[in-house]
């Protein structure tokens, strides 16, 4: 009789683990609510900081998402998505990342009951994607419109986007500066507004209050002259910008001179000076009176530059090259030779000026420029850290809302409206996609209901005034969560992009959507051949670090 035991077959390696179906879905939703839970407390004005200490000792005190995500170093590999939500959030719009993360954590907490129903994960997929069409529609909808001119809008928008983050003590002279600066950038063409955000250079100094954080028409180097000779400040400069060396070039290949007679060393050491004097010569004449180097500048061109009087810097950064030239109108140039007076840029002033313990050089009073300085100045590290982080997301919201002209209501009340809205539309739904779109317009009010948590409030009440608000169609009504009442958010200055909340909305779902279609996790063996999971933490999963 023919043996019949089947020998069992291996299709992984050893050391493979793997999680399957329901157990999968659960341990995925777990490590997405996990990380929302994280940022969770530091949403709105009356948001906690966190404090991250890395392995190097050294600290971090923040209440900005991303930083707290990427600064956490996220091992689970769902937790690891949600975290790229923020980081896309950041990219898009440069604000609106605990949103986004905090929607995705709750998105995935309304499947997880939806699941225990015996809902497939394919049809809340689907209905979660109709909801985020449907909500986009919605927050188009109800935006309103901002003008370029619309000072006090995008005045507030900065506002907005500080409250509750470190700079909150000087908001309204952060709030001008990033207006102002943004407005300084802004490029017309035939689609609208270009701006791009890296052409506000964001230069951070120790020692002052934040009240002293200024803007500057043109731009702050951390370099300062190159030679003592030369003058400290320069007005009515004429700029060049040099990407190539100000030295005598080495050969390409390996190569020795040998000198046998005294005097020819002296011919040779002449020579290298005639080269170096032909350099400068070339910058003189063509009228310059300040020239930024992207490499060195040679002891004896320094030397022939300083009696000239030219004031020079070396080894200044490409990106910083390039603002130079926007904010002077300079070109940059790459081959001495071919350097001119029209290639030359003009600025009202270049200083070098001493701030704190170190000397920076000041390219200011630049006509119509198109790059600008903001520079922040803080008590400590932490504090101008912080209000760095603040500014950067200011200046994120401003240039979103140039860029498509339009804005909503903060505090919670776009949420409430989409939410109620939403409930709406499930209403006209037939299938069982029906519930999915009503998981997804209930998760929306985690955010009102996280805005009150923070702030002390009892979240059942305000949820209870801000739905019978927008009964009664008070599209902006929202929290104000230094007073608890509700108030119409628009009237009250609480006014965000819409953009955040469109790019919110629509990676939070997409997110979600991908992680509940995960039905299997299978974790590869690491190369040392053993077993790669973190300990304490089920098959399938990576873990997070503790915090």
């Amino acid at each position: 009789m023919a043996n019949r035991d089947i020998q069992p077959i291996f299709i992984l390696p050893e050391n493979t683990s793997r999680t399957t179906g329901k157990d999968a879905q659960r341990m995925n939703i777990m490590a997405a609510k996990l990380v929302a839970e994280t940022v969770r407390t530091t949403l709105g004005p009356k948001g906690m900081d966190k404090m991250i200490v890395d392995g190097a000792g050294d600290v971090i005190v923040t209440n900005d998402g991303v930083t707290i995500l990427e600064e956490m170093n996220i091992e689970h590999p769902s937790a690891k998505m949600i975290v790229e939500i923020a980081k896309t959030q950041e990219d898009e719009v440069g604000d609106g990342t605990t949103t986004a993360v905090v929607l995705a954590g709750e998105f995935l907490k309304k499947a997880e009951f939806l699941l225990d129903q015996e809902i497939h994960p394919t049809v809340i997929a689907k209905g979660y994607r109709m909801a985020a069409e449907k909500a986009k529609e919605i927050l188009n909808e109800i935006a309103e419109d901002v003008k370029d001119t619309d000072d006090d809008v995008l005045k507030n928008i900065a506002i907005t986007a500080m409250t509750g983050k470190g700079a909150e003590s000087s908001k309204d002279l952060l709030a001008d500066l990033v207006v102002k600066g943004v407005k300084r950038i802004i490029n017309k063409d035939k689609n609208g507004n270009v701006m791009d955000k890296n052409d506000i250079k964001i230069e951070k100094k120790v020692g002052a209050g934040v009240d002293e954080s200024i803007l500057i028409d043109g731009i702050v180097l951390d370099k300062e002259r190159v030679h003592s000779g030369m003058p400290k400040k320069v007005e009515n400069a004429k700029i060049a910008l040099i990407d190539s060396a100000v030295e005598v070039k080495n050969t390409e290949i390996e190569a020795k001179i040998s000198i046998t007679d005294p005097e020819k060393m002296q011919a040779f050491l002449d020579m290298e000076e005639n080269m170096l004097r032909k350099m400068v010569d070339r910058v003189i004449s063509s009228g310059a009176n300040v020239l930024f180097c992207q490499k060195g500048v040679d002891d004896m061109a320094q030397h022939f530059l300083a009696k000239k009087g030219v004031f020079t810097c070396r080894r200044i950064s490409k990106s910083d090259l390039e603002k130079l030239a926007k904010a002077t109108g300079a070109n940059i140039v790459t081959d001495l030779n071919e350097l001119s007076a029209k290639d030359l840029g003009k600025a009202g002033v270049v200083e070098e000026v001493k701030v704190g313990d170190e000397s920076m050089t000041y390219v200011m009073n630049c006509k119509n420029p198109k790059a600008v300085t903001l520079l922040v100045r803080g008590s400590t590290e932490h504090v101008v850290d912080e209000v760095k982080r603040a500014v950067e997301d200011a200046i994120g919201d401003i240039i979103a809302s140039l860029k498509n002209h339009k804005a909503v209501g903060g505090a919670g009340a776009p949420e409430m409206e989409l939410s109620k809205q939403l409930l709406k539309y499930s209403e006209s739904l037939s299938g069982r996609e029906q519930l999915a779109v009503k998981a997804f317009a209930e998760a929306m009010e985690i955010i009102p209901r996280t805005l009150a948590e923070n702030a002390g409030l009892d979240p059942i009440d305000v949820l209870t005034e801000l739905r019978a608000a927008h009964d009664k169609n008070q599209k902006w009504a929202g929290i104000n969560v230094f007073t608890g009442k509700v108030v119409d958010a628009w009237k009250l200055g609480v006014i965000e992009p819409l953009k955040i909340k469109t790019q919110a909305v629509s990676s939070a779902a997409e997110v979600a959507v991908m992680i509940l279609r995960i039905d299997d996790v299978i974790s590869g063996a690491s190369g040392g051949g053993g077993n790669c999971m973190p300990q304490g933490m089920p098959p399938g999963m990576g873990g997070m670090p503790d915090y």
